[in-house]
């Protein structure tokens, strides 16, 4: 599998009537199988917050130094598609309950998603192989 993107990011409201603020959206942009695709994983903002009381993850900055820097939010939907095959190829995936996120993500090594991370920004054909 190659990897070609992933970040996230905080939706904001398009109406006022909208619910939009409370959640986060992650993507990632990969190859897998010779086919392209992109998910994005859509989860409540609240999940975050409450990591470090159901989790190891105890901050959503998993790395900066200053030039660069690497949230949470940035590597969920890479984690989802590493750790369970059947999310794979998927265009969508919701989130919305807290024990559900909490067991998608436990056993995630996120110091070796953060180094895919990092070694996406740095390589020079924007892209990196991920071994799954």
């Amino acid at each position: 599998m190659f990897i070609y993107n992933c970040h996230g990011y905080e939706l904001v409201k398009a109406q006022s009537n909208t619910s939009e603020d409370f959640f986060n959206r992650s993507e990632v942009e990969y190859e897998y199988n010779g086919e392209r695709f992109v998910t994005s994983v859509l989860y409540v903002r609240f999940f975050e917050e409450q990591l470090p009381e159901v989790s190891d993850i105890k901050t959503t900055r998993l790395y900066d130094n200053g030039e660069e820097s690497v949230d949470f939010r940035d590597v969920v939907a890479l984690a989802f598609i590493i750790k369970n095959p059947a999310y794979r190829g998927r265009k969508r995936i919701y989130i919305s309950e807290l024990d559900q996120f909490v067991n998608e993500l436990q056993g995630v090594d996120f110091d070796q998603l953060v180094g895919y991370v990092r070694s996406i920004k740095q390589s020079s054909n924007n892209r990196v192989k991920v071994s799954i």
